[in-house]
Order: C-alpha cells, then structure tokens, then sequence
C-alpha cells in the first residue's frame, strides 16, 4: 500500500506534481495550490492510501520534486 501525504496550506502552486502524477494532484481554479485528489483532510495534511505498490515510483517522483517538500509518500 503507497500512502500519500500533502500539506496543502504551504503549496506554492508551483504544478511540478500535477506534471509527474496528474492522476492523483490536480491544481485548484479557486486557489492554485495543488489538490490531492480523493484524500481525506485531518489537521491540514490531506492523506490518500493507494493499495497498488506500483504507483509508488510516480508518487515519488512527484514528493521529490515538490521544491517545498510538503508531499511525503510511504510504502508500507
């Protein structure tokens, strides 16, 4: 299972992981910051578990490009 973490209220709207995984970000129209699509919110980190392990290279590359580093990705 690929678990996906974002801290949406530090998103710079930069749309480098919108590029690199389009399937799980997308960029707000209200308000440029980068949505982690289907999470759920707790506390201002929006969280969504993803049961196949092959998407974890994609999520990757997405938390290492993010210039601010608020998208963490675990393999558990």
């Amino acid at each position: 299972m690929v678990v996906i973490t974002l801290q949406r209220n530090k998103c710079i709207g930069c749309n480098y992981c919108v590029e690199l995984a389009p399937a799980y970000f997308r960029m707000s129209k209200k308000d440029g910051k980068t949505v982690l699509i289907h999470s759920e919110e707790k506390r201002g980190f929006y969280t969504l578990k993803i049961t196949d392990n092959t998407e974890f290279e994609t999520c990757e590359l997405a938390a290492n490009a993010c210039p601010v580093k608020i998208i963490s990705t675990k393999l558990i």
